[in-house]
Parts: structure tokens; sequence; C-alpha cells
């Protein structure tokens, strides 16, 4: 039962993951195209997280264990593209934060570590 638990999370997130991943439209009409472009995801070794160049600098990138929630990483003033070495990062489901100056969330999103 225990086994159970984590495979159901998963496939949920599986699920979802088309629909959060791509252009979505607000209550108002107009689409919220994604700042963050990641690839590849699953990834293994690495992955880059490449932020369209129209955003300002002084944006923070964490990462978060999706199971656990433990923090993984908390970089400040991510560049236009940045690369991580997942040697330190068990296969699981991570979800990602990017925010603003004043410490607001503008774009969460996740990906998946294979190995």
């Amino acid at each position: 039962m225990k086994r159970i638990l984590p495979i159901v999370f998963i496939t949920l997130l599986f699920a979802i993951q088309s629909q959060g991943q791509s252009a979505r439209p607000t209550t108002g009409g107009e689409v919220i195209t994604k700042i963050v472009k990641m690839y590849p995801n699953p990834a293994t070794s690495y992955i880059t997280f490449d932020l369209q160049s129209q955003y300002k600098r002084g944006l923070t990138l964490q990462i978060y264990n999706g199971l656990l929630g433990k923090k993984m990483l908390d970089t400040p003033n991510v560049p236009d593209k940045f690369i991580i070495n997942l040697n330190d990062f068990s296969r699981g489901i991570y979800i990602y934060h990017l925010i603003d100056v004043t410490g607001r969330v503008i774009e969460t999103g996740k990906f998946q570590v294979s190995r």
C-alpha cells in the first residue's frame, strides 16, 4: 500500500504535465507564455533552464524535491541560460519556482530526473 501512493502521485503529475507546460489562456482571454524553457525533460545528468530575453535580471530559481518538499537549489540572479548538474539529485520529480525581485513567484513548473 505504501508503494501505491507515490505511483499514483507520479502518474497524476505526468497526466497534468502536458497541460501545465503549454501556453494557457487567462480569464481575460489573453495567453500567458512560459518564461522558462527547460530541456531535456526527463533529464539524466544535467538540465538547462533557458529564460526569455525580455525578462529583467534579478530572478531567483528555486528547485524542490516533488515528493519530500526539500529545497534542493536556491540560485539568485539566474542568467538567461542556466545549466544545472544533477549529480546530487536522486531519481524523481522536481518542482521549480521562478521568483522576481519582489519575492513573487512568477512561474512554476516541474521536471523529472531519471537515471
